[in-house]
């Protein structure tokens, strides 16, 4: 990926990760009680901009070991 696709890409990805996760994880903690909604939001904010600094990070990792990975799979060198 290159130009602004490489920041734009792991903005929607970490996006959609951490809403699923920390809803998930608020429910797993909590259950559903009355401010469920308020206390997923605010996590969700509170984690959004971590996940996407993780998934900068992760992502030029991720493709190499992919890449890697797909050569050994498939018997090349």
């Amino acid at each position: 990926m290159d130009g602004k696709a490489k920041y734009i890409f792991p903005l929607y990805l970490s996006g959609v990760m951490s809403f699923l996760m920390t809803g998930f994880v608020t429910w797993l903690n909590l259950g559903l009680p009355p401010d469920f909604i308020v206390l997923w939001m605010r996590a969700w904010v509170k984690t959004w901009p971590l996940a996407y600094l993780a998934a900068l990070i992760a992502a030029p990792v991720a493709r190499r070991l992919t890449g890697w990975t797909v050569k050994k799979l498939e018997g090349r060198p």
